[in-house]
């Protein structure tokens, strides 16, 4: 189990956005910092992070992800946005992976040959799946177009395992507690931890670092973390010192 820390993009600035809440006319923020991306790219280098993900919330965000890149070659994977077309670029200028969604999944629907196009331009090693999902029916489905949107897509053992040919690590959103600091998913982390055979990375109602040891506890060490909006960097209450310790 391995911290994986974030640094997520809107609008050109790093901020902390409730799951779910993004749309045209906006979101509904928990932050906004003062501070550029390559501050937070050059705090988890110097702390010795890796494998931690800038996400790009739409457009205006090129020149961040460049920035954080330039200041921690090869320990960011970064998301938003990526294709066929540019996710070696990404690589290319210093991402150590990129994490693809909507290229793969759009409209409702799961794009296979989608899939087939960036694995012929982003190596395995150098890929990541998106597969932040929403509740549905006693089910998880993923969601995208800003988590809007629920696909037919199914999170179950045959599916993931299916995914877990093409790419290096899973990053996955629990978007129905997303942002709110309000308790993890623990049934979606348990059936994580029966079906993800690779690295994958937890995201969703993280409030406490109690919250962190129950993940722990559920996914027998499994799966990786990410803390967004409840650490102190991001205005929450957990300190990143602690974290780290």
């Amino acid at each position: 189990m391995e911290f994986r820390p974030c640094i997520d993009l809107h609008e050109g600035k790093v901020k902390q956005i409730v799951g779910g809440s993004l749309n045209a006319s906006g979101a509904k923020e928990n932050f906004v910092s003062n501070k550029g991306a390559d501050y937070y790219a050059n705090l988890y280098k110097n702390a010795g992070l890796f494998g931690g993900h800038i996400i790009a919330l739409g457009t205006g965000n090129k020149e961040e992800i460049e920035k954080a890149l330039s200041k921690y070659p090869g320990g960011l994977q970064v998301g938003g946005g990526i294709n066929a077309d540019n996710g070696k670029w990404y690589i290319d200028k210093g991402a150590s992976h990129v994490i693809v969604t909507s290229f793969i999944f759009k409209d409702g629907d799961f794009f296979p040959d989608n899939l087939k196009k960036i694995r012929k331009t982003v190596k395995k090693e150098n890929l990541v799946i998106d597969l932040s999902c929403r509740k549905k029916n006693g089910k998880y489905f993923v969601v995208t177009n800003k988590w809007q949107t629920f696909t037919n897509f199914e999170l179950n053992e045959e599916n993931i395992n299916f995914l877990s040919e093409f790419c290096d690590e899973f990053l996955i959103h629990a978007v129905d507690v997303e942002g709110l600091q309000s308790g993890i998913d623990k049934n979606l982390i348990e059936k994580l931890s029966e079906w993800v055979k690779i690295p994958c990375t937890y995201a969703g109602g993280i409030g406490t670092i109690d919250d962190i040891k129950l993940i722990d506890s559920l996914s027998k060490g499994k799966l990786n973390y990410t803390v967004g909006s409840a650490l102190d960097i991001f205005g929450g209450k957990i300190k990143f010192e602690e974290i780290i310790k």
